[in-house]
């Protein structure tokens, strides 16, 4: 009982700062108007994030971008409720402290996931094969860092070493194009698959001429094939 105790203080620590970061924003934001509505992952996606990680019980979980750390407060919550022996959520963000002022790692750090979180200062192409070469294996990743699509296909390509065979990764901004391609090889010839209905609420208007208000889910929830496999060079989808 008193471990339960303690572990409810600690997702109602969690919980306060999320409640704050959605009703009075960040404590500091770049000089953009309406940088952090813009560039925040919204409460209720952040939700559905959390019951995901939860459904699977997440232990260790990769993380790329944090900037107001929205999605890094909703993981935290996550893996505290899991409550393994030993969890762990390492996260990548280059501009962390240029960009964001730490704004980003100061919440984390307010909510007491400092314990649990570790920030990899450096670019994802160099962040994750390093963390490939240490031998992490991750349950989940979520992916929110460049959206250049060359960046974004390597992200996925070190990731799909990291996260475990039957693992989770989780696509934010699935509906911008150069997004949605990178994913679309992994699904074509990779075997990755998605879980229907996970981001059901939250869309996105898609951008464009001709768009005529179409909308795209914003997150995307894909399960990794168990066992892994590489596929044949003659065996190549376009995509």
């Amino acid at each position: 009982m008193a471990g339960n105790g303690k572990m409810n203080e600690r997702r109602a620590r969690v919980w306060e700062v999320r409640r704050r970061l959605t009703q009075d924003g960040p404590p500091r934001t770049r000089p953009r108007e309406g940088d952090f509505e813009t560039v925040t992952v919204p409460e209720r996606v952040c939700d559905q994030l959390r019951d995901l990680l939860i459904s699977e019980g997440a232990q260790t979980v990769v993380e790329v971008g944090l900037a107001y750390a929205s999605s890094a407060l909703a993981i935290g919550e996550a893996l505290i409720t899991v409550n393994p022996p030993s969890p762990r959520h390492v996260i990548i963000d280059p501009f962390q402290e240029r960009d964001w002022s730490n704004a980003g790692w100061d919440l984390l750090c307010s909510a007491g996931l400092d314990s649990i979180a570790s920030l990899m200062r450096a670019s994802s192409s160099i962040a994750l094969p390093q963390l490939l070469a240490e031998g992490l294996v991750a349950d989940a990743a979520f992916v929110d860092g460049s959206h250049r699509f060359h960046e974004v296909f390597v992200d996925l390509y070190f990731l799909r070493k990291i996260v475990r065979p039957g693992g989770l990764i989780v696509i934010d901004d699935d509906c911008t194009p150069s997004v949605r391609t990178a994913v679309h090889y992994y699904e074509q010839n990779l075997g990755w698959t998605e879980i229907a209905d996970t981001f059901p609420s939250e869309a996105a208007p898609t951008a464009g001429a001709g768009s005529r208000g179409a909308s795209r889910t914003r997150c995307k929830a894909l399960r990794l094939p168990d066992p892994s496999f590489e596929p044949s060079f003659e065996e190549f989808r376009t995509f």
